[in-house]
């Protein structure tokens, strides 16, 4: 029984995603791949983060193309039957599937891994062409150029020794494997490889340079088939009643296309549709501490930067895309940073970098309580004082709340600024994130209130937050109540709102602040 040659495993995996009740119909990508078969763009690498779709694509694609199997009943319902070019390639090819996170049951070397990557190869091959069977080939390229066929090569987790820290002192040979069995082989028709770490940094010579590599900083043709777009979530809610579009796009929008398009995680929304629940799915197929891991490396430069991101501001920075998420210590902001877009823990568009969604906020809240954030830790731990104070009305301890952070050491926080007071607020009630949806500057009534937060829970109230520099918590109450800046609580039906009126004094320093039930 075949390994890796016309197997059946990616057709009877993709009938199964085809089945679910949750699936996207991604096929229209085999158009933009046909068109790569035996021209000098055959081989594409995808590089993107774990839970973006990256398996599913390729058994898409092995169902598609294999010949050993008939998928024409599957893909006659799916977008590719629509394209010219359908019949032309659908189960032409000998597929050659190769999942490189695939160990050895016995033996733990390098020779064990390689040797059963060969011997899988070597053994579907001389069983498929029976005139080959005694003869002997000094490289498995050769075996398979004396076929006289092409190939099409499917290969899952290419940089999975490199990721997991493996045979470190036989990376260059892996990648001379790779070379030897790819580079210019008559006998390819096409490889698509997929990954998380990008094949750059590994590739320095000329050992994989014949790849069109794709990542989440640099993909100008595939990217929308790495995620949900926007009217893709749409059409999956309408499936369903538990979970609003808006639970959702809270949840787990948050990335882009070139041109601006949102783009989901994939997986959480499927989770989350079927569990009929939005939490964070991220640890699930990750380390459990993804964020702090990187972030840690430096936090001295960086913590002024996830301050800012907690706070739903942008923070600009040129990102170089030649870097490798897989650089053991990555120096400096732009290499940290760089790291967590590949691995997609940071969105990065249009020169700038952000936390996602909720889904990654929830990591970068957990990270900023890690002792070595030093005061910020502190202040996040105790930051359920700050709300439950709020609900209590005191606004005398929420302003001496606010006193004490903008007196902290973290030279972001300015007085005279006022997206440095937003991001006082925004560690003050860092805690409430987890009981509200807050939204900053967001039009309600007659104008934009500063923060509302949306209570995930029926029995919370909404909470209206307004500032004022140089004037009086009085007049930010004022102000909430005639713009009726409570209009969008109200149509949420929330009954209770509570408005915060906090005011600071740019040049005495003094927080002041009144709570009252609207």
């Amino acid at each position: 029984m075949a390994v890796c040659l016309n197997t059946a495993s990616a057709l009877i995996l993709y009938k199964e995603l085809v089945n679910g009740e949750y699936f996207v119909d991604k096929s229209d990508m085999i158009e933009k791949m046909n068109k790569r078969i035996r021209t000098n763009t055959k081989n594409v690498c995808i590089t993107k983060p774990r839970r973006f779709g990256k398996t599913s694509i390729l058994n898409m694609l092995g169902a598609y193309y294999g010949k050993a199997y008939g998928s024409k009943e599957l893909f006659d319902n799916l977008k590719i039957s629509k394209s010219d070019t359908y019949m032309s390639h659908l189960n032409k090819y000998n597929v050659i599937s190769l999942n490189l996170n695939d160990l050895p049951d016995e033996g733990s070397t390098y020779e064990d891994y390689i040797n059963l990557i060969r011997g899988s190869i070597t053994d579907d091959i001389r069983e498929a062409y029976p005139e080959l069977k005694d003869k002997k080939f000094r490289r498995i390229s050769d075996l398979l150029s004396a076929t006289g066929e092409q190939f099409i090569f499917i290969i899952d987790e290419w940089d999975y020794i490199f990721s997991h820290g493996l045979f470190c002192e036989h990376h260059s040979e892996f990648l001379e494997f790779l070379r030897n069995l790819l580079k210019d082989r008559p006998y390819v028709a096409l490889t698509y490889m997929t990954g998380v770490l990008p094949i750059k940094k590994y590739s320095t010579g000329s050992a994989l340079n014949m790849f069109k590599e794709y990542t989440m900083l640099k993909d100008p043709f595939f990217e929308e088939y790495f995620g949900f777009t926007e009217r893709e979530v749409e059409t999956l809610c309408e499936r369903q009643s538990a979970l609003t579009m808006d639970e959702i796009r809270d949840w787990y929008n948050g990335y882009q296309t070139r041109s601006g398009e949102r783009l989901y995680n994939p997986r959480s929304v499927v989770c989350a549709l079927e569990d009929a629940t939005c939490q964070s799915y991220w640890t699930r197929t990750g380390r459990m501490d993804e964020v702090l891991f990187f972030l840690k490396y430096n936090i001295g430069e960086v913590r002024d930067d996830v301050i800012q991101m907690v706070n739903d501001t942008p923070v600009r920075i040129s990102i170089n895309e030649e870097y490798s998420a897989g650089q053991e210590s990555p120096k400096d902001r732009e290499e940290i940073y760089s790291a967590m877009i590949i691995y997609g823990l940071l969105s990065y568009h249009d020169g700038s970098i952000r936390i996602p969604n909720k889904e990654l906020m929830l990591e970068f809240q957990k990270a900023l309580k890690d002792d070595d954030f030093g005061y910020v830790a502190e202040l996040v731990r105790n930051s359920s004082e700050v709300l439950n104070a709020t609900l209590a009305k005191k606004g005398d301890i929420v302003a001496s709340y606010l006193h004490n952070i903008h007196n902290s050491e973290l030279p972001i926080l300015k007085y005279n600024d006022e997206n440095s007071l937003s991001c006082v607020v925004t560690l003050a009630y860092l805690a409430a994130r987890n009981q509200y949806r807050v939204e900053r500057e967001e039009k309600s009534g007659k104008g934009y209130a500063d923060f509302i937060f949306y209570p995930r829970q029926k029995n919370l109230p909404g909470i209206i937050l307004e500032l004022k520099a140089d004037d009086t918590p009085e007049a930010a109450i004022a102000q909430i109540r005639n713009k009726e800046y409570c209009e969008k609580l109200r149509k949420e039906k929330v009954e209770r709102i509570l408005a915060v009126g906090l005011s600071y004094d740019t040049g005495k320093k003094k927080h002041q602040c009144v709570i009252e039930d609207l």
